[in-house]
């Protein structure tokens, strides 16, 4: 079985730029990111939970960034209980597995950007993290916080590990309303967007189909000190499971084939409509976007 004592902290450091190199058990030796950039298609590396109903995590991912003209790559954190109503339990991956799911993959494939869903433990948060100071590309992060059916996944204070070590290395945040407070612990969510772009974020796309009430649903997106970018999207009529996951890895897509980041967060919106007005219920929950036609 695999164990972390000898290997996790030789990843870290690879990961975190501390070392060029990491000699594995052979004697072979690997460098991160070093590889030629021999392709045709932009690889997206897609950190996330496992949804067994298909609608949400790693293969909303797979399905988005297929459907964009990627390639998904995938780092799973943990495998969930779940149906299209709630999620029941959750089981975080192993660090120490974790990261050799890293070591391994990334020692053989380049990612153009990354996108990140559910972590399912603070544990992993140090293995991301260095992750993303070794990477020069767009990262995306969905803070996934709980579940549409209200199972809380912010355990061991999340949120402000989150805040504090991934948001500042991020190109881009994705948070609903809600997820935005919780992030920063503000109420008005213009001052939240605010904050944690003074953390170091990129950008901050706040979605508000969480809260919405009219006809319309209003995102904005917050890029520096002038106001926000308003997209006002028709309010659809269900309640579904996975839109969060859609947008943040349509987001990476996007931003990995080359759109600035208000054509990219545009697009993905768009594809994300037009993914939930398809949807299909094939469970007794939350409606699932079609993502592929």
């Amino acid at each position: 079985m695999y164990s972390d004592r000898k290997i996790l902290p030789d990843v870290a450091a690879v990961l975190t730029g501390k070392r060029q190199g990491l000699v594995l058990s052979g004697g072979e030796s690997w460098h991160c990111y070093n590889r030629p950039a021999m392709k045709s298609v932009p690889r997206i590396l897609c950190i996330g939970g496992h949804d067994p109903s298909g609608g949400a995590g790693i293969q909303a991912d797979i399905e988005t960034v297929a459907a964009l003209g990627g390639q998904a790559l995938t780092l799973v954190t943990a495998l969930t209980a779940q149906d299209t109503r709630n999620i029941a339990a959750v089981l975080p991956t192993p660090v120490d597995f974790f990261a050799r799911q890293a070591e391994i993959l990334l020692r053989d494939i380049r990612p153009d950007a990354i996108k990140i869903g559910l972590l399912g433990s603070a544990r992993l948060i140090p293995v991301v993290r260095g992750l993303l100071d070794g990477f020069a590309g767009p990262v995306v992060l969905d803070p996934v916080l709980a579940a549409g059916g209200g199972f809380d996944l912010g355990e061991d204070d999340l949120a402000g590990l989150i805040r504090e070590q991934l948001a500042p290395a991020c190109t881009l945040l994705t948070p609903n309303r809600a997820e935005a407070r919780r992030l920063t612990g503000l109420q008005d969510v213009e001052q939240a967007a605010r904050r944690l772009l003074a953390a170091g974020t990129g950008a901050v796309l706040i979605t508000a189909a969480d809260e919405a009430s009219g006809e319309q649903v209003e995102n904005q997106l917050y890029t520096g000190a002038a106001g926000p970018r308003r997209f006002a999207w028709p309010r659809l009529a269900h309640q579904y499971h996975g839109s969060g996951c859609t947008l943040a890895s349509a987001c990476a897509a996007n931003l990995a084939l080359g759109q600035g980041m208000n054509e990219a967060v545009a697009n993905a919106q768009r594809f994300t409509w037009q993914a939930l007005n398809r949807a299909t219920r094939p469970g007794a929950g939350q409606w699932l976007p079609s993502r592929i036609q």
